[in-house]
């Protein structure tokens, strides 16, 4: 028994120490409760190490290029300007260190105890981290996911997302294989900085669940900046040449050469070889954990959240399901995730904002709809010159004139989209939105402004 007079050694250990396993475990801490996090590699998770940040840096960095070309149209002239890729790689890495250590110090300023090794479930109430048991009053999985790869020939020479963020230099032609968001923000990375990028999908377009008019103009954009999308097709095999490059073979026969192959086909709940079945712990079909909305699994004193439940898996969602686990576990405050209008962003190039329902969803939903469109150039290329255009689209439930959905394809959309998502939130109607001033001269005004619905379709969109 410990000094506290709990037969347990902790009153919560988290497995996982990502986003969501780490804010659980330090508003847990702070709550006063004895907490141990496990950990097998670095602090910090999918979204610090290997997602969100490392990725947005590369984003920036390669935005970078599209900056240059534009300012010539604004009387600039910028000779010898070059890039340096492990330039890039190294400053990416030590940004991480330095988040890697803020993780690591609001831990220790919680209080939580930090076990280093790979955790397995041995029962309802005991961990084991490298052959070392612990026990606790309640366990917290939050081991995120885990890039998925396809069983065939040559899938070894593949990489996924993980090691494209540290390659060692740029390759010249690169081939992602995926139409989701890891696979277009990085298509964009890998094309901006002047690679030779082609995106294999097996569906007619990219960006499934998105809506309509957001994947065609996506689609459509990435192909006008010299991106090539082969659609409705699967790759065979994969073999590396004696150059050092890959073959590619297709379905259909045809053969192409790349210097790197990337799958970006999906994610999977990292649950495997855990002892979760063992202890009790019911996974659905894909592996993921299954929670009620206490976050409770089919055991009592098992807990989960995040990637692991593979239900909206976003960073921010892992982490506000953190602050609800620890408020209702130790601060007796009974709160409930609410996953109704949470916002999004795609940081392809150009990147996408978006909240609340597709307009296939909304007719679905509500039969009647009025769609709003907005299409046009932004200000900034009426002088740059570049040819990329701007989609914000607005859908409108008529009863009740509430907007159900918002959604945004151009420079900015993510960082205006956060502002529309605060007002999806609060219910706002149309006649809000229209009774609101733009700010002028900006994109964001167009939110402001768009008065005649689209017509009704003769068919809906299908996605």
């Amino acid at each position: 028994m410990s000094a506290t007079g709990s037969p347990y050694d902790f009153d919560l250990i988290t497995i996982g120490a990502g986003s969501g396993g780490v804010r659980a475990s330090r508003l847990s801490g702070a709550m006063g409760a004895r907490v141990a996090i496990v950990e097998g590699t670095r602090v910090g998770g999918t979204c610090v190490l290997r997602g969100c940040v490392p990725k947005k840096l590369l984003v920036y960095g390669a935005h970078i290029a599209h900056d240059l070309e534009d300012a010539a149209g604004y009387g600039w002239t910028i000779d010898g300007a070059r890039h340096d890729w492990p330039a890039l790689i190294a400053a990416k890495n030590q940004e991480l260190e330095r988040l890697e250590g803020v993780y690591h110090r609001l831990l220790r300023e919680a209080g939580v105890t930090l076990l280093e090794g790979r955790g397995t479930v041995v029962d309802a109430h005991t961990v084991a981290v490298d052959g070392k048991t612990y026990t606790a009053e309640r366990i917290l999985l939050a081991m995120g996911g885990w890039p998925t790869l396809p069983d065939i020939p040559g899938i070894e020479h593949a990489i996924t997302s993980n090691e494209a963020l540290d390659l060692k230099e740029l390759p010249k032609r690169v081939t992602i294989v995926g139409g989701g968001f890891i696979a277009v923000e990085f298509a964009g990375i890998f094309n901006a900085l002047g690679a030779e990028v082609t995106l294999v999908i097996r569906a007619a377009n990219i960006l499934r669940g998105f809506d309509e008019d957001v994947r065609q103009t996506l689609s459509h954009e990435l192909e006008k900046s010299g991106i090539t999308i082969r659609r409705d097709c699967q790759v065979r095999s994969i073999e590396k040449t004696p150059a050092g490059s890959y073959s590619i073979r297709y379905a259909m026969g045809e053969e192409a050469e790349t210097d790197l192959v990337m799958y970006a086909t999906g994610r999977a709940p990292n649950t495997a070889n855990l002892g979760l079945e063992e202890a009790g712990v019911k996974l659905n079909e894909r592996g993921a954990v299954l929670i009620d909305e206490a976050l409770t699994t089919s055991v009592p004193s098992i807990f989960a959240l995040g990637d692991v439940t593979d239900r909206i898996t976003l960073t921010p969602v892992a982490t506000a399901e953190g602050r609800c686990f620890a408020e209702r576990q130790f601060n007796n405050r009974p709160l409930v995730m609410d996953y109704e209008n949470v916002p999004s962003a795609v940081f392809s190039m150009p990147p996408i904002g978006t909240v609340g329902l597709t307009e296939t969803q909304a007719r679905q939903r509500f039969g009647a709809v009025d769609v709003y469109i907005s299409r046009f150039k932004a200000m900034k290329h009426t002088l740059s010159g570049r040819d990329e255009r701007t989609l914000m689209k607005l859908i409108v439930e008529k009863t009740s004139d509430k907007v159900v959905g918002a959604h945004m394809v151009g420079a900015d959309a993510p960082e205006i989209l956060q502002g529309v998502a605060i007002a999806l939130k609060a219910g706002a109607t149309k006649a809000h939105f229209d009774a609101t001033i733009g700010i002028h001269p900006t994109s964001a005004e167009e939110f402001c402004t768009m008065r005649e619905p689209l017509p009704e379709p003769d068919n809906a969109h299908t996605e």
